[in-house]
């Protein structure tokens, strides 16, 4: 005896479903990255800042996870967007930083201070010009400082270069949203 067609229909569109919770990486796919966070900015100590551990990205088209490590710190994660800059941060970091102690301009309405994301990649020891750079400062031993510059003639001469800001991720807030214009083909945009 076979089976009638609504079952049949049934076990068909079950099998569609599976199918389509299934998603497949190509050669290109750029997965998240897990970081770890050194704390939040000013107010981080080099010590914390360098001892943090992190990963290799995972290869294009992989993806990566972390298991924490029950006997060491615990130390906060966060997953920053699969991206090319964040793919070719070699040694990553996060910091948290408000708005206003990293000099982030954003809407006048927002009277708060907004935590960012910013990655760090401390392979990057060099000077770069108009590049954020992680720095330790002679009069202020022991803690971080992030800064740019147009010239290393600008850098403070007793400044060590702990590394290149890579990335820096605002989050979404309310009073962003633009607001709508009337006009279709520029309101889909939004």
């Amino acid at each position: 005896m076979g089976e009638d067609s609504q079952t049949i229909n049934a076990r068909t569109q079950d099998e569609d479903d599976a199918k389509k919770s299934i998603d497949g990486n190509d050669d290109e796919y750029i997965a998240p990255r897990i970081v770890q966070i050194a704390g939040e900015y000013p107010g981080v100590t080099t010590e914390t800042y360098l001892s943090i551990t992190s990963e290799p990205a995972a290869e294009f088209g992989q993806w990566a996870y972390d298991f924490t490590d029950p006997d060491g710190p615990q130390l906060g994660t966060v997953a920053v967007p699969g991206m090319t800059s964040v793919y070719e941060t070699e040694d990553p970091v996060v910091l948290i930083g408000g708005h206003f102690d990293l000099g982030v301009q954003l809407p006048d309405e927002i009277k708060d201070p907004v935590d960012l994301i910013v990655l760090c990649d401390r392979a990057r020891t060099y000077f770069a010009e108009r590049k954020f750079l992680v720095m330790e400062l002679e009069e202020n031993p022991g803690m971080i400082k992030i800064g740019a510059f147009s010239s290393k003639e600008e850098m403070p001469s007793t400044a060590k270069i702990l590394g290149h800001v890579t990335l820096v991720q605002i989050p979404w807030l309310p009073s962003m949203q633009r607001k709508k214009s009337g006009f279709m083909e520029e309101d889909q945009l939004f």
